[in-house]
């Protein structure tokens, strides 16, 4: 990054600071809450925006905007739903500008603009509310990545007990977040650590180590985190600097037969790439709702040429992988995509274990498809 360019970041990023800390002390001061969930489960949004002259809530998955109404005070006003219980996510725009609710201090992970989030509590509790159970834990460590020259963070969740048997070893997933995501996402929008919690609670997983990582490049290259050569440079940091981390830091196993990689998205292609292309370093691979199979702009697979040997020598994978797992949602748009090349896999008999959920390209459908991957592997 250019000097002059990265002033102009860091000048526009102090700016978007200053403009959220006077809007924050504004609705403060005006005495209002946002949001408000009413006992039927629908929701009232509110917002102190006296000059502005229009305001519009983006809510969940939905690309309509609805529009606030304005009284004679300045405060602007939507009323949404009932809805259902789920952890929803959702913006403000005012004038055209996307913006954060700056009363709702629950906002997502993400490496660009985020969205705000909001828990509606389900009765009985979701899955992956956290419950009455024993609780893991959650490391944030600090590394230096080798291969990309900036230090990084990694989310680490250690199941309940593990630090009070320092002789037992535990299986390792490598848990990856989408596009525009962090390695804090699986943990905040992803609820991660509940929903391992709660399997365990039930007899329904294998207690194991979730390594939560961030799959986005320190430099711009064109097509980024999801071209070959940016999954490459991710393959790279894994190997060389997160796995000995990992094994140098935790009671972890290090054969292929205790390590899993999947992810969402943009990581459930570098997941699909990195599981299949080191097939003697994993045995569980996974891939929820990713684009490599179709519905990117000029990206064409081709899964012969991607995996060498994936058609012409299925024995070899299919003795090799003990899992190979396909998710999408079933309102996304990649879902044909993806059943095809289900299909051409199954055709060229290859094992693989494909499932949908409900859910567009979101987090409903990433978080039902980690529930299921969670009870397959390392069983």
């Amino acid at each position: 990054m250019r000097k002059s360019t990265k002033r102009l970041y860091i000048l526009s990023s102090l700016m978007i600071m200053v403009f959220f800390w006077l809007e924050s002390t504004a609705q403060i001061t005006s005495g209002i809450k946002s949001p408000v969930v009413h006992n039927d489960n629908s929701i009232t949004f509110f917002l102190n925006a006296p000059d502005a002259n229009s305001v519009e809530l983006m809510f969940g998955s939905e690309i309509s905007r609805k529009p606030f109404a304005k009284n004679k005070d300045g405060i602007w006003q939507v009323t949404i739903g009932p809805v259902k219980p789920d952890l929803h996510s959702y913006a403000f725009f005012v004038d055209g500008v996307r913006i954060i609710d700056p009363l709702n201090p629950k906002i997502e992970s993400a490496s660009s603009m985020p969205y705000n989030l909001l828990d509606i509590p389900g009765d009985p509790p979701r899955f992956f509310e956290i419950q009455d159970v024993p609780h893991g834990v959650v490391h944030i460590l600090n590394y230096y990545s080798t291969t990309q020259e900036v230090y990084r963070k990694v989310y680490v969740y250690a199941p309940p007990g593990y630090d009070k048997n320092s002789d037992l070893k535990y299986p390792v997933l490598y848990l990856r977040h989408g596009g525009g995501g962090n390695e804090a996402s699986w943990f905040n929008q992803g609820s991660t650590p509940n929903i391992m919690d709660n399997l365990l609670e039930q007899g329904k997983a294998t207690p194991m180590i979730i390594v939560m990582t961030n799959g986005q490049l320190v430099k711009e290259i064109e097509g980024g985190a999801y071209s070959r050569e940016g999954i490459t440079i991710m393959a790279n940091e894994l190997f060389n600097d997160v796995i000995p981390l990992i094994e140098k830091e935790y009671n972890a196993y290090t054969d292929q037969a205790h390590r899993a990689i999947t992810g969402l998205s943009m990581g459930g292609g570098q997941s699909f790439y990195i599981g299949l292309r080191n097939i003697d370093k994993f045995d569980w691979v996974g891939s929820f709702s990713t684009g490599i199979f179709g519905g990117i702009p000029g990206y064409e697979f081709e899964a012969e040429k991607e995996i060498p040997g994936i058609f012409t020598r299925s024995d070899d994978f299919n003795k090799e992988l003990k899992l190979l797992y396909i998710s999408v949602g079933e309102q996304d748009q990649r879902i044909e995509y993806t059943k095809k090349v289900v299909d051409q896999f199954k055709a060229n008999n290859l094992k693989v274990t494909y499932e949908t959920f409900e859910g567009s390209h979101e987090w409903k459908a990433w978080r039902s498809s980690l529930l299921n991957f969670l009870q397959l592997i390392f069983k």
